[in-house]
């Protein structure tokens, strides 16, 4: 009989075996399905990554070009963005990072990268899709292939493949590059993570942003540092009370100037598409504060 509540099972019942240590090839089976998450999903969205428009930072992370443009743009109100201690859930499950912990402070600090497409000769229209290859060596590339890109070009290539060039000269565009600006796209080894740090703190050191272009963060902050004080002393001068800086949200016309200073259809177009998002937010956190 049973299932009258007549004996209590034990822990030792329960506990069929005692906790264990996972075993090699658990370690490199869990490891290699984080990292085929990591080549196919924004880490900050949650979204699938969109080959056509991926970019990396310092780090070899994989991000959409889109997901780095929303965290760059301005929040469009007085509050104070959560989004670093807590942030919001995206279908269901919170992303992997924030935008705030990728240090991430401007388009400077990413580089766009440019997969070679490949189809295998032969290989019918239907049946087999082109997917992304080193163009030397022609592997795919993903998690099973350990993958470089260059800076600044962004060519995308097999690490193999690289090492084997004995000219400093990028394959596809023939642009030069120095050995230490071949990033590892989504390092593991704590050995390249420690060589990449060393880097980017060399080029913050020269002024320099991931992209080799000149960190223009400084003088933005102590421009605007500047108007706050000079607002303030006209505020003062005036009699009135001035309070702190407020990011205004973006009106059409400043949108559309925006926009048609952008020379790259495709970045015009998620440009417009994220503005666009977050007039609309502004907007109806606007009309709720009202309400209130």
């Amino acid at each position: 009989m049973g299932n009258d509540g007549g004996s209590i099972p034990t822990r030792r019942e329960l506990v069929k075996e005692a906790a264990r240590i996972p075993t090699v090839s658990e370690l490199k089976a869990t490891a290699f399905e984080n990292l085929s998450h990591a080549w196919s999903h924004d880490p900050l969205s949650l979204d699938p990554l969109d080959m056509d428009n991926v970019v990396s930072d310092w780090r070899g992370r994989l991000y959409n070009y889109e997901s780095v443009l929303k965290g760059l743009m301005p929040s469009g109100d007085d509050d104070k963005d959560d989004s670093a201690t807590a942030p919001a859930l995206v279908n269901g499950e919170s992303p992997e990072l924030t935008f705030a912990s990728t240090g991430i402070k401007s388009l400077r600090d990413v580089v766009k990268l440019k997969f070679h497409q490949y189809k295998r000769p032969g290989a019918r229209d239907k049946e087999e899709k082109e997917t992304w290859a080193c163009p030397v060596s022609l592997k795919e590339l993903g998690p099973a292939t350990k993958a470089v890109y260059l800076v600044p070009c962004g060519h995308v290539f097999a690490e193999a493949a690289i090492k084997q060039i004995q000219e400093d000269v990028c394959p596809e565009c023939s642009e030069k590059f120095e050995r230490r600006d071949i990033i590892p796209i989504l390092p593991t080894d704590k050995a390249e993570l420690d060589v990449l740090a060393a880097r980017i703190s060399d080029l913050r050191a020269k002024g320099l942003t991931h992209c080799l272009k000149k960190d223009k963060s400084n003088g933005k902050k102590d421009k605007k540092k500047r108007k706050a004080e000079e607002a303030e002393r006209d505020g003062s001068a005036n009699g009135k009370k001035t309070e702190g800086s407020t990011a205004k949200a973006p009106s059409k016309s400043e949108v559309e100037s925006r926009v048609s200073g952008i020379k790259n259809p495709m970045t015009a177009s998620i440009t417009a598409r994220v503005l666009a998002e977050q007039e609309e937010r502004n907007k109806r956190r606007r009309l709720a504060a009202t309400a209130n």
